[in-house]
């Protein structure tokens, strides 16, 4: 058995995930995408829960060029504006659904990117969901991990700390050291150190030269 495959099956099915508060999330993006470093994602469907811990997130604070948001309210960003704690969820270049986080008070557009996660719970749903049975294929990466999960528009505007099938949680779980990075494929504010990740954990997506032993917070 492989290491990845025995990282997986270390949960196990009846693990105990409880659900956060918003009174628990920081007020500022920046913090918050480092805070949710080791949380889960949960996606109860009538076909089982699924599950993972969030290993890698992006943070688009207020005024960030690389942001949606930049230019001011829109229709289609609408869920920004929302509480800290909703969903706020784009579908980019035709192609796949993204799965963010709105990161600070209502009226101030800003958001987190969640990017890869590592499966926790319904591995063989999520096989089904990407049709691949490749672990490391399952949730790495924003476009991925929407699909294993089933997240697309109808979850936008969701209350992430309410009662519902799709919420944030904690598991009682270590946290490895958490390093930093320039986020991916953007051009605008490239340069900003906004990129955050568990550092060793193979479900990370992106470029390994990214993933350097000097850039960590």
């Amino acid at each position: 058995m492989s290491s990845t495959r025995a990282a997986v099956k270390s949960f196990p099915e009846k693990l105990f995930i409880r659900r956060l508060r918003r009174s628990e999330l920081p007020p500022d993006t920046v913090k918050m995408a480092r805070f949710l470093i080791g949380k889960a994602v949960v996606h109860d469907l009538p076909a089982g829960r699924l599950s993972g811990r969030i290993v890698e997130t992006e943070a688009y604070p207020p005024g960030d060029p690389a942001g949606h948001h930049f230019r001011g309210p829109t229709p289609r960003i609408r869920s920004m504006y929302l509480a800290p704690g909703h969903a706020y969820i784009f579908f980019n270049y035709g192609a796949h659904f993204m799965f963010n986080v709105v990161s600070e008070p209502a009226g101030i557009a800003a958001a987190i990117l969640i990017r890869a996660l590592e499966p926790l719970q319904g591995v063989e749903l999520m096989q089904r969901h990407r049709k691949t049975t490749r672990i490391l294929s399952l949730t790495r990466g924003p476009g991925c991990l929407a699909a294993a999960f089933q997240i697309d528009r109808r979850h936008d505007g969701l209350d992430l700390c309410a009662p519902g099938s799709l919420w944030l949680g904690e598991i009682s779980h270590p946290i490895g050291p958490i390093g930093k990075t320039v986020r991916i494929g953007i051009t605008r504010a490239a340069e900003e150190l906004l990129r955050f990740y568990e550092r060793g954990n193979p479900f990370v997506s992106g470029p390994r030269r990214l993933l350097l032993p000097r850039q960590r917070c």
